[in-house]
């Protein structure tokens, strides 16, 4: 979600050095209070739960045979990195998981546990912290079964560190989801000329095309991060029908769905991905939608 996080190059653990940047934290302070208003500057993200909510549980959900009926994603621990006011964090939630919400602006937490607060069942189900991704790493690590990180990854500029961030707090085996924008000549035309300048769908200065990241870049640090990449898929926003839809083309947005090695005390780069991983990458998942 429109997130802040800027890591740093140093060590992930380094306390030197903030990990958000304040030019950014000034942007979206000015729309922290309006996550929920479903028809301002956060519309494109409440409609992308139509479909991104719908990936995330049955990708999960045909990975394991424990299925509780009305709260499919039951014992399933999940952190939203870069929650904003808790758009995602909350379906979740009501699936039956147990989530974490972290993002570094202050407000973006306020907001979120305001909202949370009318609904008794998943005030006992999310809980929100005002962290930056490497801020949690040492609390909690190997500690998550799934990380989501929705339209986070274009707004940092180490991504090496993020992802290695990612592998240290998921459990062996967990899921990591993650929705971005590639970088194209059509994704600046329309994800900031028209989306941002002209019809303005999102705030403008939201995005930096240099900070766009590819799917053949992603999937590289994925891989080589202990990552195994299943699902790469493409997604479309249609401004004038408001939703999202699946699409075979990742010229614009795209989802990825990827699972950590199974070795337990890795850290670091592994390779381990084979090109059995590779070949079996569906190109389907849009049926979750």
């Amino acid at each position: 979600q429109l997130s802040l996080f800027r890591l740093t190059v140093k060590r992930p653990f380094s306390t030197s050095h903030s990990s958000v940047d304040a030019k950014e934290m000034k942007k979206f302070q000015l729309l922290a209070h309006k996550w929920w208003d479903e028809e301002g500057e956060f519309s494109a993200l409440h409609s992308m739960n139509d479909i991104r909510v719908p990936f995330i549980r049955d990708t999960l959900l045909s990975m394991s045979s424990n299925y509780h009926r009305g709260s499919p994603l039951s014992g399933v621990k999940i952190l939203d990195v870069g929650c904003g006011g808790g758009l995602l964090s909350e379906p979740l939630g009501r699936l039956g998981a147990s989530v974490t919400g972290i993002d570094p602006l202050e407000d973006n937490i306020r907001t979120a546990e305001r909202h949370k607060s009318f609904d008794p069942v998943l005030a006992k189900r999310i809980q929100y912290k005002s962290n930056s991704l490497e801020e949690i790493v040492e609390e909690s690590m190997e500690t998550f079964d799934v990380i989501v990180a929705s339209e986070v990854v274009e707004h940092v500029p180490d991504l090496e560190t993020f992802i290695k961030c990612c592998s240290q707090v998921l459990k062996p085996e967990g899921s990591l989801f993650i929705t971005t924008i590639n970088k194209t000549q059509l994704s600046y035309v329309l994800g900031i000329v028209v989306a941002e300048k002209i019809m303005g769908i999102v705030p403008e200065g939201t995005h930096e095309w240099e900070k766009f990241v590819p799917p053949e870049e992603l999937e590289h640090i994925l891989e080589s991060s202990g990552f195994s990449v299943k699902t790469v898929n493409g997604m479309l926003y249609n401004p004038l029908s408001g939703s999202w839809s699946w699409v075979e083309s990742t010229s614009l947005n795209y989802a990825v769905h990827a699972v950590k090695s199974g070795a337990r005390g890795q850290s670091g780069p592994t390779g381990t991905s084979s090109e059995t991983d590779v070949q079996q990458r569906s190109g389907t998942a849009g049926t979750a939608g």
